[in-house]
């Protein structure tokens, strides 16, 4: 992956939910949700486990998983400015039922710093 292509992440309608300007994930507003190691786990902005990158580009995370450790998550990047064409995805087979397809069942795993479920109270 080169350090400046900006690749759009589908989801399994074909709809590009997420963009990936490695090592960080952007939703379509180009707000930073997430980053990715370079085992192809993406994790969101918060260090929690969200998934794994699979073919399409895609984000598919199992049911049954057991939760992996939270991460340090880098520091944040500035807002980018996601692209104005994106590609049509490739013809992409459907998911097993064993697997989640995050942007599609689950986009609000993919938050960004200043809303979410995880994010700590500020009392």
């Amino acid at each position: 992956m080169s350090a400046n292509t900006i690749i759009p992440l589908y989801s399994t309608r074909g709809d590009a939910e997420a963009f990936l300007l490695y090592p960080h994930l952007y939703n379509r507003g180009g707000e930073w949700v997430g980053f990715i190691t370079p085992e192809k786990e993406i994790y969101s902005v918060l260090g929690y486990h969200v998934g794994s990158l699979a073919a399409g580009p895609r984000i598919f995370r199992r049911r049954s998983a057991e939760e992996k450790p939270r991460l340090r998550p880098p520091a944040a990047p500035p807002k980018i400015r996601v692209p104005n064409h994106i590609p049509l995805p490739r013809l992409m087979g459907d998911v097993p039922f064993e697997m989640v397809d995050v942007l599609q069942e689950e986009p609000e795993r993919l938050h960004t710093l200043d809303s979410g479920e995880m994010r700590q109270d500020l009392d």
